[in-house]
């Protein structure tokens, strides 16, 4: 049997406040899933819920064909990384990672022998014997993975769990995320708020807000086809276009720029650069009229560079009908 995750019409109240309203989701065994939206919008109540470290106010959850409602989180099938790692100050990397064997009563040379496949699995062999406090950040995030994975889960939950890592180390654990979900072929159901991180981790994308989701797909169908202002506004690399009483999504590098002269272009809106980013092989151009307060291009540098362009100057902006999405 398919160790699919399922949640069916599942729905978290706090008192008179819905977190949750309502979710129906399916993960394919073997997926990695990133629950992404902005702070507050539920991701990390549902990954608690899942983990049962929430009771679900409404609905069911399901892995495989057992149904987790009320079950506790050891006999889930699930294990969770914690985002601040929640490593124990008091006892050692070793034990750190062999803790959870100890609750279920494995000898101590079996407990051992394990993490210490679990540690070299992360990378951290020769660091057994050190506490929590005499690591890193990056190495803490190591530990936590280990300990998580010993139990030999077949869904991983982790939250927000590269959020404390500076930018280069987590570009680098991401990968070695990615990598290590695909060698241990188990579902891995990653919240985080990082757009770039969703699109780059996940076989599926959950975008979720105010306790729904607005769109699950994947991250390429996600950037290139948002289903809703919402997605398209949050994930990015996009402006809103208003032709007539439809809204259109556009990426900003489906876009042409060019100086007011001579020969200008025809159906191009006029603006006026209002700033430029300059973000290392491409360039951000930020402009405003009467119709747009926040209009983005982005380019290659050469081409912006060859462009000259300058702020508080006035360009036309240019596009095709045929890269416009329509919005629902």
């Amino acid at each position: 049997m398919e160790n699919n995750l399922e949640l069916v019409e599942v729905k978290k109240a706090y008192g008179n406040f819905d977190a949750i309203k309502g979710i129906n989701l399916k993960i394919a065994e073997g997926s990695y899933c990133c629950l992404l939206g902005p702070s507050g919008c539920g991701k990390t109540s549902l990954l608690r819920m899942i983990a049962g470290h929430e009771e679900i106010t409404e609905g069911e959850i399901f892995l495989g064909t057992s149904k987790l409602n009320n079950l506790t989180p050891a006999n889930r099938g699930t294990s969770m990384m914690f985002q601040n790692y929640a490593l124990f100050p008091h006892l050692k990397v070793l034990d750190n990672v062999s803790f959870a064997l100890k609750i279920m009563g494995l000898p101590a040379s079996e407990r051992k022998k394990e993490a210490l496949k679990y540690i070299e699995m992360v990378q951290m062999q020769g660091f057994e014997d050190r506490f929590p406090e005499q690591l890193s950040g990056g190495q803490k995030q190591r530990i936590a993975l280990a300990r998580a994975l010993i139990t030999k889960p077949r869904v991983l939950l982790l939250d927000e769990p590269l959020s404390a890592l500076d930018p280069a180390l987590r570009v680098m654990m991401r990968t070695e995320l990615k990598q290590m979900q695909r060698e241990l072929n188990i579902t891995f159901i990653h919240v985080t708020h990082s757009q770039e991180e969703a699109l780059a981790l996940a076989s599926i994308a959950v975008v979720m807000n105010e306790g729904k989701v607005e769109q699950i797909d994947n991250p390429l169908t996600i950037y290139n086809k948002p289903r809703s202002a919402f997605v398209s506004d949050f994930i990015g690399g996009h402006n809103i276009i208003l032709e007539g009483k439809k809204m259109f999504s556009l990426r900003t590098d489906n876009i042409s720029l060019n100086s007011i002269g001579n020969k200008d272009p025809k159906n191009a809106e006029k603006m006026k650069i209002a700033d430029i980013e300059f973000q290392g092989s491409r360039v951000k151009v930020i402009l405003s009229n009467q119709k747009y307060t926040h209009f983005n291009v982005t380019m290659n540098d050469a081409v912006f560079f060859k462009k000259d362009l300058k702020i508080g100057e006035a360009v036309f902006c240019s596009w095709s009908v045929k890269d416009l999405h329509p919005l629902q």
